[in-house]
């Protein structure tokens, strides 16, 4: 899935530390044991750029067949993330994750389907996939519907643990994000416990926010590194500052049940706005996260799975008591996500010319630096 001797550079490797929690070996979404991640990107140069692409989040080898429990929150809803109906209603996610532009959700959806018919064959059930979207129609030709089922099946073939490609990748690619060039970004935390470790992973695509509200750490980075040092760029009228949607994508191996899940996806919008997002009006805020810490959930639908028709299934919760501690670990983690997308993204230029600018790690470093970070 990457090549680490090309990874892009990410928040730690300037200096940035976000949060006091330890990250996982990877400081990402994959560091949940089984969670993989797969990019399928897509550029091509002309008088309508093309860029724009597909990302997976896969929560386990076997989410065709064996569902997880998942919750989800909106914080404004000027975007899509379908499928949440059903995670609202039964608690579950039953199919890999899903990340693209705006226009392109329902090739993304119907492919995932077709996955999965692939993986569990002919039967008595119905595929609910749920895939989110982010707007890239100012540095892509979003109205050429250039993504194919074959660029979601190379992203779920591309699906791997390990290091995570950030930035200009994937769903991620013709995204801006506070002013700057945005993208895809991930990050992880790690909590011990006397039941052992349990991690949180999250996995952004970063479409949101306007410049003069950034803040990392605490700190005005968008007021500091403003236009005169970094152009913003120049939105066509009446484009509106801010429009635009992040979709953040929350992974666990604690014992979460549903409703825990539904609040840890809550307490990631903290972060969105601890970083400066406000939910504006014209931005899609949506959060989904899911736990693997209960396994053995038998597949729904009609088929002839003795599993189906058992009574009872034994299911694991973490104690109240502890959810304090993993809401501290997803705020950090959607921080450091963000700030990463930020980090690993290039420059690039789109329709009619329209430039995003890449945050420069220099003027980053000075701004917290100056401001004792």
């Amino acid at each position: 899935m990457l090549d680490c001797s090309s990874r892009r550079p990410r928040a730690r490797d300037i200096g940035v530390v976000i949060g006091e929690h330890p990250t996982g070996p990877n400081n990402a979404i994959t560091d949940v044991a089984g969670v993989r991640v797969g990019h399928a990107t897509i550029q091509r140069p002309g008088p309508t750029p093309v860029n724009t692409g597909v990302t997976v989040v896969v929560p386990h080898p076997g989410i065709f067949t064996e569902p997880v429990f998942a919750g989800a929150h909106r914080l404004n809803g000027s975007g899509e993330l379908t499928g949440l109906e059903w995670i609202r209603e039964s608690g579950e996610l039953t199919t890999p994750i899903g990340l693209t532009n705006t226009h392109s959700v329902g090739v993304v959806r119907d492919t995932l389907v077709q996955a999965q018919v692939r993986a569990r064959g002919d039967g008595l059930y119905w595929s609910l996939p749920v895939v989110g979207e982010t707007y890239d129609g100012l540095l892509n030709d979003i109205n050429g519907y250039h993504v194919h089922p074959e660029h979601v099946a190379a992203a779920l073939a591309d699906a791997t643990g390990g290091p995570v490609a950030e930035g200009n990748v994937g769903g991620g690619t013709g995204m801006i994000c506070h002013g700057f060039k945005g993208g895809v970004g991930t990050a992880s935390r790690v909590t011990e416990t006397v039941a052992g470790p349990y991690t949180v992973g999250v996995l952004v695509q970063a479409n949101h926010g306007r410049r003069e509200r950034l803040r990392v750490n605490g700190v005005p980075v968008g007021e500091m590194v403003g236009p005169e040092l970094v152009p913003t760029p120049d939105l066509p009228m009446p484009y509106p500052a801010g429009s635009g949607s992040i979709i953040v994508v929350i992974a666990t191996d604690a014992p979460l049940l549903p409703h825990q899940c539904t609040r840890l996806a809550q307490r990631s919008a903290l972060a969105v706005g601890r970083v400066g997002g406000t939910g504006e009006q014209y931005s899609g805020d949506l959060m989904v996260a899911f736990s693997t810490g209960n396994r053995g959930i038998p597949p729904y639908g009609w088929d002839e799975n003795p599993d189906a028709n058992r009574p009872e299934i034994a299911v694991r919760m973490v104690a109240p008591q502890l959810m304090t501690r993993l809401f501290d670990l997803v705020i950090e983690a959607t921080e450091e996500a963000i700030v990463n997308a930020l980090v690993a993204a290039e420059t690039m230029t789109g329709r009619g010319g329209l430039t995003a600018h890449a945050l420069d790690h220099k003027l980053l470093h000075s701004a917290l630096v100056l401001e004792g970070h």
